[in-house]
């Protein structure tokens, strides 16, 4: 009987060492390529995380013409103010006006009682025609006594009387002339008119009261509003921007409500004061509006903004890329490779949206205007919108109602 073949011990020993050498070998090569691919994806991870594409705005540098604004905060004024009062005693008989209604110059605001006036006149011109009738005796006994003189018939002394009785009669008819003009001024003060063109404000004294000539109170206050005036001011260090313009011709300004959201109406500057208060290093400034509209008041607080130079043909870029830090101004330029750098910039005015450029940029660079928070120099980014309004704003002449002007630099 044959006996089936076994394997040695020997040949298992050998078997099972190649067969854990193989497991291992491969195991091996299983970390190692786990341990790459861990350590590429770090370094993937680490360099994504270090250089982020970060998203902006940007808009390009331009030459355009921009206005150069100065700003003021003042109050409104009326163009003339008149408190109308009583010049002669007597009863308020008639009220001629409507409380805030508009008159116009020469209407009727106010009658007083025009009879004791009226009858002081007439008893004036009567003294007059009085006086008058022995004047013209007088001077008829001067003419009989003249003839007289020459044939001894008078006396001296009777002719010269009589000439001085002439004179005396013809002095006094000069006096009633002058009392019967002051009664006939008294009389025309009891009918009271309006000396401008005003609107009328709340009445202050009521028909069938008594009005005095001293009186303080008045009847009621007119003001002129149309046109309207207004009384700003601006830093000392401003003037001469301001006189250079007022040089050049008139100087436009604008009124805008506390918030500088709303344009009330166009005037222009009709004069700076004629000194400086050393207190604040502030002028005072007059402008007038036609205010056509009534949007303003007197008594009200408004922003005043002022056109003192127009930039003709300067480099401008939106003022939000403006950043300060601390080496002073720049912006964040794009270069070609989509990242950017921090360009160091001399400014010159600001004008609203926009801000001119004296050095530091080119025509047409890219310029960022969202998110520099996020940047530094070398930072990847992805263009969003492009910035256009505000240029199209400035190379128009205008200037959008929320722009304030920031002034000269």
């Amino acid at each position: 009987m044959n006996t089936p073949l076994q394997p040695s011990p020997c040949f298992l020993r050998v078997s099972s060492t190649r067969a854990a050498m193989l497991g291992a070998a491969v195991l091996m090569v299983l970390l190692i390529a786990w341990r790459s691919h861990a350590a590429r994806k770090t370094a993937a991870d680490a360099q994504a995380n270090a250089h982020p594409v970060v998203r902006v705005d940007t808009a390009a540098a331009r030459r355009v013409d921009v206005p150069i604004y100065l700003a003021g905060l003042g109050t409104v004024q009326a163009y003339y103010t008149v408190k109308i009062t009583a010049r002669v005693d007597g009863e308020l008989q008639k009220i001629g006006f409507v409380e805030g209604e508009t008159l116009k110059k020469g209407a009727l605001i106010a009658q007083i009682d025009p009879r004791p006036y009226q009858a002081a006149l007439d008893q004036a011109r009567a003294l007059k025609a009085k006086d008058g009738a022995q004047l013209q005796s007088a001077q008829q006994d001067l003419q009989r006594y003249m003839v007289l003189a020459p044939q001894d018939l008078t006396s001296k002394q009777t002719l010269d009387a009589q000439r001085a009785l002439v004179a005396e009669l013809q002095a006094q008819i000069k006096g009633d002339e002058a009392t019967i003009e002051n009664a006939r001024t008294q009389l025309a003060y009891t009918t009271i008119t309006s000396p401008i063109e005003g609107r009328t404000g709340i009445r202050l004294v009521d028909p069938g009261n008594n009005v005095h000539a001293s009186d303080t109170t008045g009847i009621v206050v007119l003001t002129q509003v149309q046109p309207i005036s207004f009384i700003f001011t601006l830093p000392e260090d401003e003037l001469p921007a301001v006189s250079r313009a007022l040089a050049a011709g008139p100087v436009v300004v604008a009124a805008l409500s506390r918030d500088e959201k709303t344009e009330f109406d166009h005037g222009t500057l009709a004069l700076i004061d004629n000194q400086i208060d050393q207190t604040t290093g502030t002028a005072r400034l007059k402008a007038t509006f036609p205010n056509s509209d009534n949007q303003l008041w007197p008594g009200e607080f408004i922003n005043a903004r002022v056109l003192v130079e127009t930039a003709r043909d300067a480099l401008t870029i939106p003022s939000k890329a403006v950043q300060r830090g601390p080496n002073g101004v720049f912006t964040y330029v794009v270069k070609a490779n989509s990242t950017v750098e921090a360009r160091s910039l001399q400014i010159g005015a600001e004008s609203g949206l926009l801000t001119v450029v004296a050095k530091g940029l080119n025509d047409g660079e890219i310029v960022v205007t969202s998110n520099q928070y996020r940047l530094q120099p070398g930072t990847q980014v992805r263009t969003g919108a492009t910035a256009g309004t505000a240029f199209r704003t400035a190379a128009s002449g205008t200037e959008p109602p929320a722009a304030t002007g920031a002034g000269l630099r």
